[in-house]
């Protein structure tokens, strides 16, 4: 048994290889799916030996909850600032689901290995549950109370139910991931540009020009 130190004991040399091969683990996910992307087969990738991812992560599965966990932090990352920078209801919502798809569009591996990890059933919650349809959505939940805050604020149209409009919300943006992995062409600016003025119009107050 691989006896991993806690992430505080690690050196920058371990962090940065451990980057460095759930880079490697997700773009070979991407490219050959998840049943394919053996820990050979990614360690090739990188040219080092799969003892050596062996020595940062105690098997596939480790891997593939780290994976997980570094694209929902690099999303949190790049979404969080550019929707914080905004002062109004209208303007957070656009740079919401702008900056969501622009995520996507900027990080199409990511997405594409997501879908794959999801399909296949391999990650589970530490509570050793797999992921699907039942879990809480916390994003849904809190994009709902966003909602809620800003039409309390007499910023939105005060007759849309907050919750049922996230789901949508939710719905438009959770839909491309699979559809990059049919169509590595799709136009998700022009997409991102749609759904915000779809959203948009629905929110809006009649009042507003």
């Amino acid at each position: 048994m691989v006896i991993e130190p806690e992430p505080e004991q690690r050196t920058f040399t371990e962090i940065a290889r451990r980057q460095q091969i759930v880079g490697a683990a997700i773009d070979t996910i991407a490219e050959v799916g998840y049943a394919q992307a053996s820990l050979a087969r990614i360690a090739e990738r990188i040219g080092i030996s799969k003892g050596v991812i062996s020595y940062h992560f105690t098997g596939k599965d480790d891997l593939i909850k780290q994976v997980v966990v570094d694209v929902v932090e690099a999303g949190r990352n790049y979404i969080l600032p550019r929707v914080s920078a905004e002062i109004t209801g209208p303007s957070t919502l656009r740079a919401y689901i702008v900056s969501n798809l622009a995520f996507m569009r900027d990080h199409r591996n990511y997405m594409v290995a997501v879908v794959e990890i999801l399909r296949s059933g391999a990650f589970k919650t530490d509570g050793g549950r797999r992921l699907d349809g039942r879990e809480v959505d916390v994003a849904t939940r809190l994009l709902q109370e966003q909602l809620a805050r800003f039409q309390a604020g007499g910023e939105f149209r005060d007759d849309f139910d907050p919750s049922a409009l996230a789901v949508a919300i939710r719905a438009a943006i959770d839909v491309v991931p699979h559809r990059l992995v049919l169509d590595p062409d799709f136009d998700i600016d022009r997409y991102a540009g749609e759904i915000a003025n779809v959203f948009d119009r629905a929110t809006r107050r009649e009042d507003t020009p």
